[in-house]
């Protein structure tokens, strides 16, 4: 007996991990970084605190070398992925 309780915690266990991950990708955002609008070089975060930095933040996409490719500056044009989402990151 004492194993068919085991058995059931396990699938409750399970079932709550999943609940909660399902939750979490939901309200994930899309990656941010600064980066230069023009040579689409990555730049330190202080450079888009404000207006006085040179930099713009740059969602989702990956990053190569010190610049990005595959995302956008409009950060509605990037969806923020989530459970059962056909994002990708390109690269």
């Amino acid at each position: 007996m004492d194993r068919r309780k085991l058995r059931s915690g396990t699938v409750v266990l399970g079932g709550m991990g999943v609940l909660a991950a399902t939750l979490t990708a939901c309200g994930s955002e899309p990656d941010r970084r600064c980066v230069d609008p023009v040579t689409q070089e990555i730049l330190p975060s202080y450079e888009c605190k404000d207006s006085t930095g040179s930099g713009t933040y740059y969602y989702g996409g990956s990053s190569h070398n010190n610049r990005v490719s595959g995302g956008s500056f409009n950060k509605s044009a990037v969806e923020s992925g989530g459970f059962g989402s056909s994002r990708s990151s390109g690269g």
